[in-house]
C-alpha cells in the first residue's frame, strides 16, 4: 500500500479517542489523509490530535460530538465541512460492549448500546451523507464477529450488531448510483477498553482471560483493514471484512 494512499482525502472516525478508532485516526493520518476525530471525549480528543500533527500527516481535528444527539452531528458535519472540506470516508466506530445474561434485565444498557451502536451509525451517516453523495466515497461500519455468532451475555450486543450488518447491505445498494461505498469491518477480540465497561465483574474477567488465550488482535489490526477498504480504486468496493485471531474459534 503507498504511504500516501489517502493523500487528499477527508476521513470522519467517530469514538476516535481510543481502540479502533484512534487506530484508525492514526493510519488514515500517516497515509496522508485530513482526519476528524469525534468523541464525546474533547480532552483525550485534544491529546491525540496534538501528537498527530506533529507527525507529518494530514491535517488532524478534534470534534466533540455525541453520536446520539443529532444536532450534535449536525454541528459535527458543519465544522468538517468548513475547516477540512467535504468528507470523503466516514468511519462509524463508536460503541459500547457491555455483556451480560438477559435475564439480568440490564435494560438500561440495552438502550445505551442500541443508541450507540445503532442509532449511531445511523445519524452520524445521515449527517455526513450529503457531502458523501456529493462525489462519492466511503462508509464503513465497525461491526463484530457477533454481528455473526451469537452467544450467551451477547444477545443484546450482538443484536446491535446484526442490525448493522443488514442495514449496512441495504444502505449499500441505495448508494451504489451515487458511487458511495459502503464496507462492514467484524472484528473478532481486539485488546481494547470496550471489555473494561462490562458491569458483571465474572464476565469482564472472563473476557480478559479470553483475550489472553487468544492473543486478541491490536487495534491497528482493524485499522489497517479499514485504510486498506477506503484505499481501493474507485471501482472496487469491499463490502465486507471479517478478522478473528488465529486462535478464535467462534
Amino acid at each position: 500500500m503507498p504511504e500516501e494512499s489517502l493523500q487528499g482525502r477527508v476521513v470522519v472516525i467517530t469514538g476516535a479517542s481510543s481502540g479502533i478508532g484512534e487506530a484508525t485516526a492514526r493510519a488514515a493520518s500517516a497515509a496522508g489523509a485530513s482526519v476528524a476525530l469525534l468523541a464525546r471525549r474533547a480532552d483525550r480528543l485534544r491529546d491525540i490530535t496534538a501528537d498527530l500533527e506533529g507527525k507529518g500527516g494530514g491535517r488532524v481535528i478534534a470534534v466533540a460530538a455525541d453520536v446520539t444527539d443529532e444536532h450534535s452531528l449536525t454541528r459535527a458535519a458543519k465544522q468538517v465541512s468548513e475547516e477540512l472540506g467535504r468528507c470523503d470516508a466516514l468511519v462509524n466506530n463508536a460503541g459500547q460492549m457491555l455483556l451480560s445474561r438477559f435475564e439480568a434485565s440490564k435494560v438500561d444498557e440495552w438502550r445505551r448500546m442500541i443508541e450507540i451502536n445503532l442509532v449511531g451509525a445511523l445519524l452520524a451517516t445521515d449527517a455526513f451523507l450529503p457531502a458523501l453523495r456529493d462525489g462519492g466515497g466511503d462508509i464503513v461500519n465497525i461491526s463484530s464477529v457477533a454481528g455473526r455468532k451469537a452467544r450467551p451475555t451477547s444477545s443484546v450486543y450482538s443484536a446491535t450488531k446484526w442490525a448493522i450488518g443488514g442495514w449496512s447491505e441495504a444502505v449499500r445498494q441505495e448508494l451504489i448510483a451515487d458511487r458511495v461505498r459502503v464496507t462492514l469491518v467484524e472484528p473478532g477480540a481486539v485488546r481494547t477498553e470496550l471489555a473494561e465497561h462490562i458491569s458483571d465483574d465474572s464476565i469482564r474477567e472472563t473476557t480478559r482471560a479470553m483475550y489472553d488465550t487468544t492473543d486478541a488482535l491490536h487495534p491497528d489490526d482493524i485499522a489497517g483493514a479499514v485504510v486498506y477498504a477506503i484505499s481501493q480504486p474507485p471501482r472496487v468496493s469491499i463490502n465486507e471484512i471479517l478478522i478473528r485471531p488465529t486462535l478464535q474459534e467462534y
